[in-house]
């Protein structure tokens, strides 16, 4: 059975200044999402599912219309504030933007029956990330087996501010022990990458720390982990607005609990993404290098 492919595509882009998720970036008006479903489809994933808030769900479907349909299954999945969630009958009135990645992932369980992987719609990944996560989920993804495709750090940054990234732990086995989020991170002027805190104080990271960038491989199993711990951290934050469920916490307590693994699989190649408006230029720039070295074509769907 293919893999399928779910794309969560809720996030509000407040840093960015709008919804970047449909911001074209490929010379022929493509959008980093594209590319996403591209390898995809070379790498052997059989199904593409899109998250994403009703409010734009006009404007998304329109850029894909005609275009990769005949390739690869495609449907849809709505992230609200209130998606409702079995087992969960109230949630906070005062609540104003979705839950976080989990609760994206959550959303689609209805959907998924198989292996799947959960990406994020504004990362750029490249197509090793697509052939190593697809090989795990055809060939090694159990119920108590998951994965990640970690990315080097010093391929993750942004020229135009700090970024936030969950630095991963993992033993001589590729097993992950665990994804700490460091926030302000960035390069300093002599070179060294650090992650600034609150104090002002800095964490110094290596060159070749791996990172994870939202790119998790999942056997169907994990939505009863999803929906368990979803349920009890509404409970917990009721009264917290901003209070978010996010996939690294999921995966974290589910192998503190000893009911998962997680295999860590790096990919050496560069990440891409649009954390601000000014990252866009560099973005297309390397789009556009890519197409002149032949990874990818001019035109991606052209008949």
């Amino acid at each position: 059975m293919k893999p399928t492919l779910l794309v969560l595509a809720a996030g509000m882009g407040s840093r960015y200044g709008g919804v970047k998720q449909i911001d074209a970036m490929g010379p022929s008006g493509e959008i980093i999402i594209e590319y996403s479903v591209y390898d995809a489809i070379r790498a052997g994933f059989g199904k593409v599912i899109f998250v994403i808030r009703e409010e734009i769900e006009a404007d998304f479907k329109a850029i894909f219309k005609g275009k990769f349909e005949d390739k690869i299954e495609i449907d849809y999945v709505y992230q609200s504030i209130n998606s409702p969630v079995e087992g969960l009958d109230k949630l906070p009135s005062a609540r104003t933007k979705p839950w976080g990645t989990g609760h994206a992932i959550l959303v689609a369980a209805n959907k998924i029956k198989e292996p799947f992987a959960a990406i994020n719609a504004d990362d750029f990944y490249g197509f090793e990330a697509f052939q190593k996560m697809s090989s795990f989920l055809q060939n090694e993804v159990k119920p108590d087996l998951y994965s990640m495709v970690g990315f080097t750090i010093s391929n993750t940054l942004s020229e135009n501010g700090t970024v936030s990234r969950g630095v991963c732990t993992f033993d001589a086995e590729q097993k992950l022990q665990s994804v700490v989020e460091n926030t302000g991170i960035v390069r300093e002027k002599d070179g060294q990458i650090v992650s600034v805190h609150a104090d002002d104080s800095k964490t110094k990271l290596a060159e070749n720390t791996v990172v994870s960038m939202n790119f998790w491989g999942f056997h169907p199993s994990v939505f009863k982990g999803l929906q368990k711990q979803f349920i009890a951290f509404v409970q917990q934050n009721f009264d917290q607005p901003k209070a978010e469920f996010y996939i690294p916490y999921v995966v974290s307590e589910m192998m503190d609990n000893n009911e998962t693994e997680c295999k860590v699989m790096t990919s050496n190649q560069m990440w891409y993404g649009i954390t601000y408006q000014d990252d866009k230029v560099n973005v297309k720039m390397a789009f556009d290098a890519m197409i002149r070295a032949g990874v990818y074509p001019e035109n991606l769907w052209k008949k």
